[in-house]
């Protein structure tokens, strides 16, 4: 199927104005906007509304905040919106209810990437104009068509002979692994049955459907703070103690954890940093780091094995470590049941040409707090792969969706939660 204009335009609206996690100000705000005048919605719930704020993670500081706040009202945004919105309470959650039935979800994440977009003339957002217009931040995820793909998801929902209530949960804050659990904890979940999420991309491209996705690898993120003592380099060196020594001998020792036999484990000191000039032994330095395992497990053992070396590094040098635990996200696998009902319906959808019935992941992702919280509450989960042809890898500045791949997702969610409210799985 061809992808509605309008939609393209949305999304390449959005694209142009990216925000990363708990900054989705103009994005919540345009989503509410669309809702709105296509949709005749039952519950409408934005920001605060939408979330259990106190499970919020990976929140920035307040002039972070604000300063994309005023952006975002700069830009054009519904200023009622945006009052609902403030000290960073973004994402929505849009509900449809057309009668009996059970009660089915889809959730897309709306954030982008705190990283500059590529200004190659052959970058299709360059020649089309649709660039981001943040030098620091861009959709190099696709979010942009996740939240595109759920507002036309919605929207053929409603004008189907769908029975029962559709949610959509618009979550803020996936790239920090920050947002997924203020949506799961929130009394919007407790209720249903099916979750669907959705990712486009992953390596699959346009026309390839993967009706279920696993091998979700569960995340920790963590920041140590090492604290020495300043001394002159060259004059009096062993009056110092070296924070920046505490610091490398971590990082080194934490890349030489033991993998495990139950599974594969992961480490990444993503930020290393510390020092003020080359003649001052430096008083502190700083990891942020993740740890990530195929299962819960896994990853408790990875991050157990880092504080161990972290501090004994600490100690080594004589010096102090602070340790942050920051967000985390769980493992999930998708139910069998949903699967079959997604592979049957994606194999209909005109564009299709392929259909897998699953594949791994190989990364982490915060939708499976959700999918866990349905699943404890007796429903079933199922995460979708929608193939589109990206030039450039996820994350990296030249990452860009083929916009027909919109359309394929919007048919093949949208289909399967029209057959859930019909047969159910």
């Amino acid at each position: 199927m061809s992808t509605d204009p309008d939609l393209v335009s949305l999304r390449r609206d959005l694209h142009r104005k990216p925000e990363p996690a708990w900054r989705e100000f103009y994005t919540t705000a345009r989503i509410v906007e669309e809702l709105e005048s296509r949709v005749d919605l039952d519950e409408l719930h934005v920001g605060p509304d939408a979330i259990a704020a106190e499970h919020r993670m990976g929140v920035p500081d307040e002039a972070e905040l604000e300063a994309w706040h005023e952006q975002a009202r700069e830009h054009g945004a519904d200023e009622a919106v945006l009052e609902s919105l403030e000290g960073g309470y973004t994402g929505a959650v849009a509900v449809l209810r057309k009668g009996e039935g059970p009660t089915v979800g889809l959730r897309v994440d709306i954030d982008g990437l705190p990283q500059p977009e590529s200004e190659d003339p052959d970058h299709l957002p360059v020649a089309e104009g649709f660039r981001s217009e943040h030098d620091d931040a861009m959709h190099a995820c696709g979010h942009d068509a996740h939240a595109t793909i759920g507002i036309g998801v919605l929207e053929a929902v409603a004008e189907s002979d769908f029975s029962g209530t559709l949610k959509i949960f618009f979550q803020p804050a996936e790239e920090v692994v920050g947002g997924g659990k203020s949506m799961a904890k929130s009394e919007h979940l407790a209720d249903v049955d099916y979750l669907l999420g959705l990712h486009v991309g992953l390596d699959h491209p346009t026309g390839e459907i993967v009706a279920g996705i696993d091998g979700f690898l569960a995340v920790r993120h963590l920041e140590a703070t090492f604290t020495g003592e300043p001394a002159h380099a060259g004059g009096h060196p062993e009056q110092g103690r070296n924070a920046v020594q505490a610091m490398a001998t971590a990082v080194q020792n934490c890349y030489g954890i033991p993998r495990h036999s139950d599974g594969p484990t992961r480490i990444n000191a993503g930020v290393v940093e510390g020092g003020s000039a080359a003649n001052v032994i430096p008083e502190e330095a700083r990891i942020v780091a993740e740890v990530r395992g195929e299962t819960t497990e896994l990853m408790e053992y990875m991050y157990e094995k880092a504080e161990r070396v972290m501090r004994s590094a600490a100690e080594m040098h004589d010096c102090e470590v602070d340790l942050e635990i920051g967000a985390a996200a769980p493992s999930a696998t998708s139910d069998q049941a949903l699967v079959d009902v997604v592979a049957d319906v994606a194999g209909s959808v005109d564009g299709v040409e392929t259909v897998l019935e699953r594949d791994e992941l190989g990364g982490s992702e915060d939708a499976t707090f959700l999918m866990q919280e349905v699943q404890q509450n007796g429903g079933l989960a199922c995460y979708v792969g929608v193939g589109t042809d990206h030039p450039g890898g996820h994350h990296t500045s030249t990452f860009d969706v083929d916009e027909a791949s919109l359309g394929h997702g919007i048919e093949t969610v949208a289909g399967a939660i029209e057959r859930l409210g019909r047969d159910g799985p």
